[in-house]
């Protein structure tokens, strides 16, 4: 909408279109000319179809009163209209082209919102969309021939929707019947405020009885304290509670900015005093300790190895299977030397913080630097050393590892400062880590061999309480493949069972009862196993136990035993005399038979139709030894010293030929253990009895029995 505003009288403005209405109303009262007033009573010549029925928005009308002008004169009506709406002069006005008018139009719609909207007529549809009515803008110009201006001109309303109409509808106010201007409601609202309504009229207004109004009157002021307490203590609460967060916020930053995690500062840059830790507490690992023995000269004595002009040692790496002592030697440098010991974990550098990592690697060697000579250990080496990629789930990896590097051997010298690093997966290392000038020396820390067992099982007897007369070697010769740990979990193993048992001391019965526990698993008492399957396994480890005690080749025998353990029913076990590096021909054959030994027996004693599942893993070891002799050891005539690692790769012809040599083993070492146990049938049945009596035979009590001796009662 086109809208023009004028001052008429002071502190007066009037909007264009109501001012159009009450001139021509003004010019009607004083006798202006007719064409002026008949002007504002045409319509569009597009809107002269429409029915006189229906019904045509008109324009409101005001007059000179409620507008403030009744006190003007015709001539100063006339001159305010000539300087409302001006004229052009004849020679200012534009001359209109042929056929055309003096008007022109920025935008022509249709003469309906249906036409505007689809683009055709909607047949005989009424145009009950479009303004019947001209604007007063347009009525006042259309006298107005030489006045160049644009005209909007617009055919239809938009319709509404019925919900809007409807809600437009009742949220309209009464109007009164004079009608007050928009401009001058403001005027008139503007000093007006809610009254208030005391308390004395309220209760006069809910028509309270006399006799209640003081109730009234005493229960209002009750409630209005009430919830002024109440208001207050919720404020006093809230600010309480903003006091409370506050300081808990000021107290978490302050403890965030002091965490290791932020700082980079860590427990391990605190040195540790190992005196009491030297190279006589680690057993099992002399080669290893004599190579450390040059690292602890070093320490002690740096100008032995400087004056010739040698480099001083940067690392050492220390390698080899979990639990063999790694940082127990590691420890036994710092303490031989008797320097300061820094200790951090590999871990302890891999944070999700960028950079936190490089940071602690920082204040480690800051603070190892200036304490030199020292010791730095880094267990599990491999998490904070190992080779860089780039991976998306750490894009940060790089820097601790980087940073290690360049403390390591960098621009910056580092003298004083032996760093020994602990893995037992040194594949995952970067090469720039163990490259010389880094990591200098590194040292093989393997499972301890059958003295080193024995040297570490009667070091952590001196621990505990003992029985005199017990043989460390032979509990060593049992635990091959056990590492310092292992042992010493073992011994702390059958301290527990001698304390449960109520004994004094612990003896070989304790010592064994932890091995057979680790080995096997802990004995099923609890499993009820009726007679015959008791019988069948008698028989089934006395077969293992003749075959083993009359094969020339075969281990010595330990134990034969019934007792569930496990998963098994029994079991024979037998101690080498010593560690076996290497294996002969006829050491492999042997433990084929001896395998074979259960399973002949139950053939023997039981019939073919009556053998049981228990030979399962006994046939397992059998075909794996008969498979390496011939694929991997070139203990085969017909194939040669060849060997065969990968069988799919191989003919048709080499794989049945390599089978068939197999089997041919196996079913040659069937024979041999069935012959043997043909040939010794009574002490077979006499050893089957015995276990079935003691449940338990150690390798002096097979003895006796095989001889024919009586056992000692239990």
């Amino acid at each position: 909408m086109f809208s023009l505003s004028m001052t008429v009288q002071p502190q007066v403005t009037v909007p264009l279109s109501h001012l159009i209405n009450v001139l021509h109303s003004m010019k009607s009262s004083v006798g202006s000319s007719s064409s002026s007033s008949s002007t504002t009573c045409k319509s569009r010549k597009h809107k002269q179809h429409a029915s006189d029925s229906e019904q045509h928005r008109t324009e409101p009308m005001w007059n000179l009163r409620e507008l403030g002008l009744s006190d003007l004169g015709a001539r100063q009506l006339d001159e305010l209209v000539n300087s409302v709406l001006p004229r052009l002069s004849p020679q200012e006005a534009p001359r209109p082209l042929a056929g055309q008018t003096a008007w022109r139009t920025s935008h022509l719609s249709t003469h309906s919102f249906y036409y505007n909207k689809h683009g055709f007529s909607g047949g005989a549809m009424p145009m009950s969309y479009s303004r019947q009515h001209p604007s007063p803008l347009q009525s006042v110009c259309t006298e107005l021939q030489h006045w160049p201006v644009w005209v909007p001109s617009r055919g239809f309303k938009t319709l509404k929707s019925k919900t809007r109409r409807q809600q437009s509808a009742s949220d309209r106010p009464l109007e009164s019947e004079g009608f007050t201007p928009s401009f001058m409601k403001g005027f008139l609202t503007r000093d007006k405020v809610v009254e208030v309504e005391s308390l004395d009229k309220l209760v006069k207004n809910k028509n309270i009885p006399d006799g209640h109004q003081d109730a009234f009157k005493r229960g209002f002021a009750e409630g209005f304290l009430k919830a002024q307490a109440l208001t207050q203590r919720t404020q006093d609460s809230l600010r309480r509670t903003r006091l409370i967060l506050l300081v808990l916020l000021l107290v978490g930053l302050y403890g965030i900015s002091k965490t290791p995690f932020i700082s980079g500062l860590d427990s391990a840059v605190d040195p540790v005093q190992m005196k009491n830790v030297t190279f006589e507490h680690v057993k099992g690992v002399e080669e290893a300790k004599n190579e450390l023995q040059e690292v602890v000269e070093f320490l002690k004595n740096p100008e032995k190895f400087t004056v010739l002009g040698g480099k001083l040692p940067k690392g050492v790496l220390l390698v080899g299977p979990p639990g063999t002592g790694k940082t127990l030697l590691a420890r036994a440098v710092a303490g031989e030397a008797d320097v300061p010991f820094y200790y951090a974990s590999g871990s302890e550098f891999d944070e999700m913080f960028v950079g936190v990592g490089a940071s602690r690697i920082r204040n480690l060697f800051r603070e190892a630097k200036a304490n030199t000579p020292c010791v730095i250990f880094i267990d599990e080496l491999d998490s904070v050393g190992g080779k860089r990629i780039e991976s998306p789930m750490h894009p940060y990896s790089r820097q601790t590892i980087n940073q290690l590097l360049a403390e390591m051997d960098g621009f910056k010298p580092n003298e004083g400062v032996i760093v020994i690093g602990a893995t037992n997966f040194p594949e995952a290392l970067d090469n720039a880590l163990i490259r010389p000038g880094r990591f200098d020396m590194q040292v093989t820390v393997p499972k301890p061999d059958v003295k080193g067992r024995t040297e570490i099982i009667n070091w952590y007897l001196k621990k505990i309480k003992v029985d005199p007369a017990i043989e460390a070697n032979i509990i060593a010769r049992g635990t091959v493949g056990f590492s310092g740990a292992d042992l010493e979990n073992l011994v702390n193993q059958a301290a527990l069972k001698a304390a449960v048992d109520g004994k004094d001391m612990v003896t070989m019965k304790e010592l064994e009862f932890a091995k057979d526990k680790i080995l096997m698993g802990p004995e099923r008492r609890s499993a009820e196993i009726d007679k015959k399957n008791k019988q069948i396994t008698a028989y089934h480890e006395s077969g293992h136990a003749i075959v083993a005690y009359y094969t020339k080749d075969a281990m010595p025998i330990n134990k034969a035993t019934i007792m569930p353990r496990g998963p098994s029913l029994g079991h024979v076990s037998m101690l080498p005399d010593d560690d076996r590096w290497s294996e002969t021909r006829a050491q492999l054959l042997a433990q084929m038979d001896v395998s074979m030994g259960g399973r002949v027996a139950e053939e023997i004693i039981f019939g073919n139709e009556y053998i049981t599942t228990g030979a399962s893993s006994d046939f397992d070891g059998a075909t794996k030894i008969a498979k390496l002799m011939v694929t991997r050891f070139g203990m085969c005539e017909k194939l040669g010293v060849m060997t065969y690692t990968d069988m799919t790769a191989q003919s048709p012809e080499t794989q049945a030929a390599v089978e068939h040599e197999i089997r041919v083993l196996l079913k040659d070492s069937y024979e041999r253990a069935k012959a043997l146990l043909k040939s010794h049938t009574k002490e077979h049945k006499n050893l089957a009895d015995a276990l079935l009596m003691y449940e338990t035979l150690d390798a002096k009590e097979i003895r006796l029995v095989l001889e024919g001796k009586a056992l000692e009662a239990r």
